[in-house]
């Protein structure tokens, strides 16, 4: 696998980017009282952090210094985000900081295999795989996804995948590829309301575009997901609708997170949601909506370990399988 490098000091961009900045990097005058980092720990944490090490391998976890780290590699479901096809996007998305080219390097053509290699090496039992956009791939890197869930399957059986994917441009064929390659979810956030998308997002990505790419990733019988980021001026009444419209196209599992700007040149944070707001959006999603589970938190990304414990019970009950057991943290 092409390693997920850090960027360069001084300069933006990686796939720690896609995350926005680690709260650490935050000044503490910027922080609210909730966003405090907690320091990893725990026996599985240091046992996949050394396995990182030797295969030379990074994940998004690292890079970002995700606060949620030392709780999604630890316990009975350890769990890791990986990046595919390099850290150059072709977009530039107003809330994000990853670097980005009309024309990134080649997509590396065995990294499908040497990637679900690696992971079927690792102790974990949940992967996400996500990506930048490469708008100058044909099918915009899904069969590259496909074949790294397919591989990982054959090798590893038992492990759950999903992918965080791009929007294709739209090319539902290329949604169709890799949401029947053996996946188990397919992911894609519509990030913000419909009334901020075209100044948060790139002019190629939109609201209706990402509601039909989760409609037809549905239409292939798998699980869904999708993340909704808080905090860029977004009224009570659009998250509702952006609710409503997401469920429409049967969206399973939704996520909702604090927006963190990761440099003075991208998005101010209109608002610091209080986790009490995030508790009201949590029981309204699950309870008024209808979705399956729902993860919402001032420290929840798209990739959370708590969705994915509660993913993973519900695909092996309703596969007939033991579900994984509850442990503490």
């Amino acid at each position: 696998m092409q390693p997920a490098s850090a960027a360069t000091p001084g300069t933006t961009g990686g796939p720690a980017a896609m995350l926005g900045p680690s709260l650490g990097a935050l000044p503490n005058s910027s922080k609210p009282p909730w966003l405090r980092q907690r320091a990893p720990q725990g026996e599985k944490y240091t046992e996949l952090f050394a396995q990182m090490r030797e295969l030379k391998l990074a994940t998004v976890c690292e890079e970002a210094q995700c606060p949620n780290i030392g709780e999604c590699w630890n316990g009975s479901m350890a769990t890791a985000t990986i990046m595919l096809l390099g850290d150059t996007c072709t977009r530039g998305c107003r809330f994000c900081a990853v670097n980005t080219n009309r024309t990134p390097a080649p997509a590396d053509a065995d990294e499908p295999v040497n990637t679900a290699t690696a992971i079927a090496s690792w102790n974990v039992d949940y992967v996400v795989l996500t990506s930048v956009d490469r708008d100058d791939m044909p099918d915009g890197g899904s069969d590259h996804f496909a074949r790294t869930v397919s591989t990982l399957k054959s090798l590893k059986p038992s492990i759950l995948v999903e992918c965080l994917t791009p929007d294709f441009r739209g090319d539902m064929a290329a949604v169709r590829h890799l949401a029947s390659s053996g996946l188990d979810v397919f992911a894609h956030n519509i990030e913000t309301v419909a009334r901020l998308q075209p100044r948060v997002r790139d002019p190629r990505a939109n609201y209706t575009q990402s509601l039909e790419v989760l409609r037809e990733a549905k239409r292939a019988g798998v699980y869904t997901k999708s993340s909704l980021m808080l905090g860029l001026g977004e009224s009570d009444e659009e998250i509702i609708d952006t609710m409503l419209d997401l469920r429409d196209v049967g969206v399973d599992i939704f996520t909702l997170g604090q927006y963190l700007q990761p440099t003075p040149n991208h998005l101010d944070v209109s608002e610091f949601v209080t986790p009490e707001k995030f508790e009201h959006w949590r029981t309204y999603g699950e309870e008024v909506i209808g979705f399956r589970y729902v993860a919402s938190g001032p420290m929840v990304r798209s990739s959370y370990k708590a969705g994915e414990f509660f993913l993973s019970a519900m695909i092996k009950t309703d596969r007939g399988e033991a579900p994984p057991a509850a442990h503490q943290h």
